[in-house]
């Protein structure tokens, strides 16, 4: 384990088994049904990739990133620095997120994407991290709740670093407190 970590929260096996139930899930609610995974990058790259190969089904995939609005951190103002490449009209949309804090910005996806006029539109989350939620999502699928610690891995950064863990762990608070 890295020198920076506290300690690991999920392993690979864990993380392989909770993809394997979500996609289950997602497989038993979308029968038959094409779907498109709407990915917002970055960190949620690696969660999407291995989700969309344990999905039964015929699975598109496109991607957006948002970034915050200049003083206006904290506040979930986004604006979409990448947007999608294909039109979500019509479609069965699930949008794909490493982590869900706050909700505000998952809450503004889900408007803004709501408004391309998808066939439907849920949500999938890697991890929820719930104590810190201020808005109301509709979070239909997740693979882990955690508590309010700052973890790295399996796609989660912290400064770009991180991401390629193979299994998510908890950052020592020094290491980004200073």
């Amino acid at each position: 384990m890295h020198e920076d970590l506290e300690r690991v929260l999920f392993t690979e096996e864990e993380i392989r088994a909770a993809i394997e139930r979500v996609a289950g899930e997602i497989a038993a609610d979308y029968q038959e049904k094409e779907i498109t995974l709407v990915t917002v990058l970055r960190g949620a790259v690696f969660f999407a990739a291995d989700l969309a190969r344990a999905l039964p089904l015929p699975v598109r995939m496109d991607f957006l990133a948002v970034s915050p609005f200049p003083l206006a951190s904290g506040s979930g103002m986004v604006r979409i620095a990448k947007d999608l490449d294909e039109s979500i009209a019509g479609q069965h949309v699930l949008l794909v997120e490493d982590i869900v804090d706050t909700g505000l910005t998952l809450r503004y996806l889900m408007k803004t994407l709501t408004l391309r006029q998808p066939s439907s539109l849920a949500a999938c989350a890697f991890l929820d991290k719930k104590p810190r939620r201020l808005a109301d999502v509709p979070l239909r699928y997740r693979c882990f709740e955690i508590p309010d610690r700052f973890v790295v891995g399996y796609g989660l950064d912290y400064q770009q670093h991180y991401r390629n863990l193979p299994y998510v762990a908890v950052l020592k608070p020094e290491v980004f407190r200073g």
